[in-house]
């Protein structure tokens, strides 16, 4: 009884997969986009950092050079 179970079940497994099909491939492909949308957004956003950065910086130095002449 246990191993007709078992054949049963094995051959409801092969049913649902060739129906469904293998979605294995999906999931990389989405992990891809997340991970090229993040990497374009940090792109985006450093360049607004850098400028503030920089500026930031020559406001500093700036000042040094007012305060140490």
């Amino acid at each position: 009884m246990r191993d007709n179970v078992l054949k049963l079940y094995m051959k409801m497994q092969n049913l649902k997969d060739a129906v469904i099909g293998n979605q294995s491939g999906q999931d990389l492909i989405e992990y891809a986009l997340v991970v090229s949308l993040i990497a374009l957004a940090a792109t985006a956003g450093m360049s607004t950092v850098a400028t503030k950065i920089g500026t930031a910086f020559t406001a500093v130095g700036t000042k040094l050079t007012t305060y140490t002449s």
